[in-house]
Formats: structure tokens, sequence, C-alpha cells
């Protein structure tokens, strides 16, 4: 005779959901995930999935709190370190260890989703659905403003438009690559083949990002530079005029 599988505690459906609903998430994205696909995933009815969360905008909601609130504590705690440590001599690098580390040390722990974690964070932060943005905006826009302050205290040279622009591309570009998972490939060919430890994928960052924020602000005769060569002979019109055969 068949022994009954035995039965799940509330604790640990509710754990199964959120793995289902967290790998279907990594997979494609909020807009792409079905309640039918997370109760199969999970091995679950749907009254399970209502009982403990009661929709799917709060299932996903809670999925991301559990991954992203324990990283928004301790980048906020590096960053007072950091800040008690330093003071006004506090950089920009600093600000960066304090915004990457925590995370670095998560994808290289023993944990159980450390493998998938900076798969995860990427998605977090460029997934298009409003029910995911809202949510980070929401509920971890303190910490956005915190860092931002402290970005501005270590760059004063840049107005808030253009350190704005500047985090909002480099970040943007470095989560868009997140998202599009292969971490590992990614970490081997960001290193430069010197190993996945700490200090060689916080220099590789960090020389990154500190590059895209130090870098020269344009002036006039860059303008006149770029719109010059946008206004030579065969490509002033491309992309501006309809294609012949358009309707």
């Amino acid at each position: 005779m068949a022994t009954a599988a035995p039965r799940l505690s509330p604790a640990d459906t509710k754990t199964r959901i959120l793995d289902a609903a967290e790998a279907l998430f990594i997979g494609g994205g909020f807009d792409s995930m079905s309640m039918r696909q997370i109760t199969s995933t999970a091995g679950v009815n749907l009254a399970a999935v209502n009982y403990h969360f009661g929709s799917k905008d709060a299932l996903i909601h809670a999925v991301l709190a559990r991954r992203l609130d324990p990283l928004d504590g301790q980048r906020l705690a590096m960053l007072d370190a950091f800040e008690a440590a330093y003071g006004e001599r506090m950089s920009c690098e600093h600000v960066l260890v304090a915004l990457f580390l925590p995370a670095v040390r998560i994808f290289r722990s023993e944990s159980p989703m450390a493998d998938s974690f900076l798969h995860f964070i990427g998605r977090a932060y460029t997934d298009p659905s409003p029910v995911v943005r809202d949510f980070i905006q929401t509920n971890y826009i303190q910490t956005l403003g915190r860092f931002f302050f402290a970005f501005q205290r270590t760059l004063p040279e840049l107005s808030r438009e253009d350190l704005g622009f500047r985090l909002n591309f480099a970040m943007g570009a470095l989560s868009g690559i997140l998202a599009g998972g292969n971490t590992q490939r990614l970490i081997r060919e960001f290193t430069q083949q010197q190993g996945d430890h700490e200090a060689v994928i916080l220099s590789r960052l960090a020389s990154l990002m500190v590059a895209a924020l130090k870098a020269p602000l344009p002036g006039p005769e860059d303008a006149t530079l770029f719109g010059a060569m946008a206004s030579i002979p065969g490509v002033a019109q491309i992309g501006i005029a309809p294609p012949a055969n358009a309707p």
C-alpha cells in the first residue's frame, strides 16, 4: 500500500509558494507568471496561495521583501559604518562598496539561493511591471535617498540632474546584465579569470562605476562635435525621413 505524503505545515507551505513564485519571477518576470504556474510548481492548490497571500500582487511583494529587506538593512548598516569611520573623507568608492558588497557576499555564501541571487536582483530592478516598480520605489525610497545623498556629498562637482542621470544609466545597465542570467559566466569574464573573491569583484565593479560617475562633463564643443557627426551626408536623414515604400 502506498504511503500518504506527509502533510506540510502552514510555514512549509508558505515557503514552498514563495520559492516557486521566486523561481518563476527570475525566469520570466512578474507579468509572465500565472497563478496556475505558481500552484503547479509549488505543488499546492489555489486556496493555499489565497490563504497565505490573498493575491498575485501580494505574493510578489512578499517574494521581493523576503530578499530585498535583508539586503536593504545590510546596505544601510555598511553605509553607516563608512560614514562613522571616514566622515568627510568618505569617497564615492566607499558608497559603491556599501551598495554592492552585501549582494556580493550573499552571492558567495552557502545560502541555498546564492547562485540565483544576483539574477534575482537584476530581475527585481529591471522588471517593467508597475506592481514591482511601485513596491520597490515605495518600500526602499529611504535607502535610495540615503545613497543618493551620499553620492552627492562625495561627488559635489555633479549637479543633482547629472548625478541622477549617471546613476540611473550605470545601475540600469548593470541590472540589465544581471537580469539576463549567466551570472557565473559574467563573473568569470568580469574578473578576467582572477577568481570570484569579493575584492576582485568589487574592484571590477567599482572601477567601471567610478569611471561613469567621474567622467568629465561634456562642454559646448562636445555638442558641436557630435552634432557635426550627425549631420554629415548619408547620415543626416537616416531614421528621420520615412522609407520610400512607407504608406
